[in-house]
């Protein structure tokens, strides 16, 4: 396939998702923000276990990590291979990039925050991508633009997605 070919392909799926998607995408996008946030009380519980020596916090994690799990079921149905642990990794990247874009951007180092942000954006919606079933996971790359931070460029695939992500993804819309 060429990729004018690869790219209708895909620009016919967002239409199909656009017209009516099985997942409420306003409430899919709040699941996935909580998913993030129990990614990151896994990760605390985890610390705080091994930091203090109390086994509680293992007990807690373990709460979380369920609790995550079921969330995560309701946005990603039908995860073939790596799909589930691809999407989970997505999230956690996309939530830590950007925590790290925000420590930046406190210090005043705003070119490289809009970078990290751009980044965690990007990864966010490949998220999206492949659980809207939009892409297969084989046809992605990561690569960085060129472009100045902020812009969000159009002309890679990550910027392509981004941009399509985010017109189906409107939390404002009911």
């Amino acid at each position: 396939m060429d990729k004018n070919t690869d790219l209708q392909h895909f620009l016919t799926k967002v239409k199909q998702a656009e017209k009516g998607h099985g997942l409420d995408l306003s409430s899919g996008e709040d699941l996935s923000m909580a998913v993030m946030n129990l990614i990151a009380i896994e990760e605390h519980m985890f610390f705080n276990a091994n930091k203090t020596g109390k086994t509680k916090y293992f007990e807690l994690l373990n709460e979380a990590r369920e609790m995550r799990k079921s969330l995560l079921k309701m946005i990603v149905k039908d995860p073939e291979g790596e799909v589930w642990c691809t999407s989970k990794h997505l999230l956690a990247a996309s939530m830590r990039v950007m925590e790290v874009g925000t420590k930046y951007q406190t210090k005043g180092d705003t070119k490289k925050a809009y970078d990290l942000f751009k980044k965690s954006y990007d990864l966010y919606n490949l998220f999206w991508a492949i659980n809207l079933g939009l892409t297969k996971t084989g046809q992605i790359s990561l690569k960085n633009s060129k472009e100045t931070p902020i812009s969000y460029p159009k002309n890679d695939f990550l910027g392509k997605v981004s941009g399509i992500i985010g017109k189906i993804l409107d939390c404002c819309r009911e």
